[in-house]
């Protein structure tokens, strides 16, 4: 059974304009308003509740070197989403969240290692790889969470509480970059399975699935955690970083139906409602989750 988690943060993010809020934080309700509550519920989804993040503060210039954007509200909101995690997992349910940006993958980590592994299966536009040993400008954690996820980050962010690394680098794939995307290379010397979003468009989800399940260290399933923006901005505008090249609504619902029947659990991040006016890409996410997502966990075993 499905548990819905509304884990609305924007914390990850960088601010749209000096001293703005990125409005992530409004995409669950957002998403509720186009329906996608209903259509899981239809399903036989449960409510799983909420978990709030702390307040958005855009510090640029007031931030201590050698942290990230709101990095202690993030660190916070991580374990107490991680508690909610491992609950509703220790009951034999698929937690599904409805973030929210990127920052999420932190949660699920502590959530796995606490509950006993699992790989990693990073669904995005871009690789978000960007770490201190790459780059002199990590800032946002959203755009960094892959390398925080397996251990690549400050260790205030990739080893909470000791748990580090979340995932083992050889159990966790990443899928849906483009090609010129500038930590691709790096990345696929470091984890288990990369796979560029062309790869999909040309030879399909079940194809880019069954070479994650061909991975070690999945015995035990995977989170999924996909960012929209793996989708062309034609059809998906409302996120904060678009590029060319990304998936068709419907090759992603094939990839996330191939692949959620094996997950534990998984989440939807960087949906912007601020960038939606009217509703339209709200109803596509909800469309996407609702039927990308309908066997998420119906794989696995019972705890």
């Amino acid at each position: 059974m499905v548990a819905v988690v509304s884990a609305p943060t924007n914390l990850g993010l960088r601010p749209p304009v000096r001293g703005g809020v990125p409005g992530t934080a409004k995409a669950p309700e957002a998403l509720r308003e186009a329906g996608l509550h209903r259509l899981l519920h239809a399903q036989g989804a449960i409510d799983g509740g909420v978990v709030l993040p702390g307040r958005y503060v855009d510090n640029d210039g007031r931030r201590p070197a050698g942290t990230v954007r709101n990095q202690a509200a993030i660190v916070d909101h991580a374990r107490r989403l991680a508690h909610r995690l491992f609950e509703i997992r220790e009951a034999g349910e698929a937690p599904l969240v409805l973030g929210g940006d990127c920052s999420l993958a932190i949660a699920a980590g502590l959530a796995a290692r606490v509950g006993g592994g699992g790989g990693f299966v990073h669904i995005d536009g871009h690789t978000d790889f960007r770490h201190p040993g790459n780059s002199d400008g990590v800032a946002s954690l959203a755009g960094e969470d892959l390398a925080a996820a397996i251990g690549m980050h400050l260790p205030e962010l990739s080893d909470i509480d000791g748990l580090g690394p979340y995932f083992a680098s050889g159990s966790t794939a990443h899928i849906g970059c483009r090609y010129e995307d500038p930590h691709a290379e790096e990345l696929r010397r470091i984890i288990g399975l990369v796979v560029p979003a062309d790869d999909v468009i040309l030879h399909g989800g079940a194809r880019a699935a069954s070479r994650v399940r061909a991975l070690e260290g999945l015995d035990r399933g995977y989170w999924i955690q996909v960012d929209v923006d793996v989708l062309d901005p034609m059809h998906m505008p409302a996120v904060d970083s678009p590029d060319p090249g990304g998936l068709a609504p419907d090759e992603l619902i094939g990839l996330l139906a191939a692949l959620a029947p094996h997950a534990w659990g998984a989440a939807v991040t960087v949906f912007d409602p601020d960038l939606d006016p009217e509703g339209a890409h709200a109803r596509t996410v909800a469309r996407v989750v609702a039927e990308g997502f309908a066997g998420l966990g119906s794989a696995l075993a019972p705890e």
